[in-house]
């Protein structure tokens, strides 16, 4: 069947009904992006269709044309109902947040307000006594405050907001489907308002277009005013194939002046479809500075998950963070192999002090660092980097 989406969606998308064989991901480590060891898709394809999206990517094996073709899970809450409750399972779940939304599909995407997957979903998290984190660029989110503000009562809800810029035309050029940058701006301060913890994912940004210091600024400063927690940061990535094909069409109607700039910086190199190097450290300082000006955490705070993560979990997101911070002053950084050493422990920390630099990565310093965390949940190294 399918559904017509109006009011900014240019293009009629198909739904189509499947039953799914599972629904929670467990990723093999802490994701300290998201704070978060559990993700889901409940739905496949998004309407939004952002022209940058890498969802659109052949690896990713969205059905259909990305953009135009959604895929509704219709059994996903009575299996994750299952997956979720704790009396099915042998090995406990490992306390974080859980990821309510996947990366290939807005959860407040428009089938959402037919199907409330996502709403149902929140009310299992909430049953089941779990932390949450939402990312979406949908205002619809709002129509699901009285739950998320009942998860953040009882155990903790972030919820978080994708922009590439905060301009209104660029947004309409590149995010056709989506609330313009002010109404999701709004949003957050509707959450902030009720107690909700917020952030902003300025991701991707878009070379020589959302990237320059003056919109970068823009989105910082708006979104500070708008009452975010942090901002996190990133470049985009253009995959070869569909994903880099459907951008550079767009460029060449948009702005045909900027491919031999895009041509420069990606090469096709890579399979992650990343940009030169010096590209994105270019851009990360860039960030790095506004940042420090406007005071903003450019990671998700300690004091929101401090008391959520087991302590290997906890090291290794604040030893992450720390490395992710050195590395956009372009410092070199030993914290990010130490933290995928601790990861792969079976055993917790504390029981092996004395032995932390047998650890790959550990010497004396980080070792230090190690010992405060366990200690006190936080580390005054990480602190004076943040600010």
């Amino acid at each position: 069947m399918s559904i017509n989406i109006k009011k900014g969606y240019t293009k009629e998308v198909t739904i189509r009904e499947i039953e799914a064989k599972s629904i929670l991901r467990k990723y093999k480590k802490i994701d300290s992006w998201f704070i978060s060891r559990y993700g889901m898709n409940l739905y496949r394809g998004c309407a939004h269709n952002c022209v940058y999206c890498d969802g659109r990517a052949e690896g990713y094996y969205v059905d259909g044309e990305f953009g135009e073709d959604v895929v509704v899970k219709i059994n996903a809450i009575d299996i994750l109902r299952r997956e979720l409750d704790p009396k099915r399972k042998r090995v406990p779940f490992k306390r974080t947040f859980i990821m309510a939304g996947g990366g290939v599909g807005d959860s407040y995407g428009p089938a959402e307000k037919k199907y409330q997957l996502t709403r149902k979903t929140l009310e299992l998290i909430y049953e089941y006594d779990f932390p949450v984190h939402i990312l979406t660029k949908s205002t619809l989110i709002k129509r699901d405050i009285d739950i998320i503000k009942k998860i953040n009562e009882k155990s903790r809800a972030l919820v978080s907001f994708s922009f590439s810029s905060v301009d209104e035309k660029i947004s309409a050029v590149f995010e056709p489907g989506v609330p313009p940058p002010a109404e999701r701006l709004s949003t957050v301060s509707f959450f902030k308002n009720e107690g909700v913890a917020c952030g902003m994912f300025l991701l991707p940004v878009i070379p020589f277009i959302t990237d320059t210091p003056e919109l970068m600024e823009e989105a910082v400063k708006k979104a500070v005013e708008a009452g975010v927690d942090f901002i996190i940061f990133g470049g985009m990535t253009l995959k070869e194939g569909k994903q880099k094909e459907y951008f550079f069409n767009a460029l060449k109607k948009n702005y045909p002046q900027l491919i031999t700039e895009y041509q420069n910086i990606y090469k096709g190199s890579d399979n992650w479809g990343q940009a030169a190097g010096e590209y994105y450290n270019l851009i990360n300082s860039r960030f790095n500075s506004i940042a420090k000006k406007y005071k903003i955490p450019m990671r998700i705070p300690p004091s929101f998950y401090k008391d959520i993560l087991s302590e290997n979990d906890l090291v290794v997101v604040i030893l992450e963070h720390i490395d992710y911070l050195l590395k956009t002053e372009g410092k070199s950084s030993p914290y990010g192999y130490a933290a995928y050493s601790i990861s792969q422990l079976k055993e917790p920390l504390s029981g092996m002090k004395e032995n932390l630099r047998e650890l790959k990565g550990v010497g004396k310093t980080t070792e230090g660092i190690i010992l405060e965390i366990l200690k006190t949940g936080k580390s005054s190294y990480y602190e004076r980097l943040s600010l």
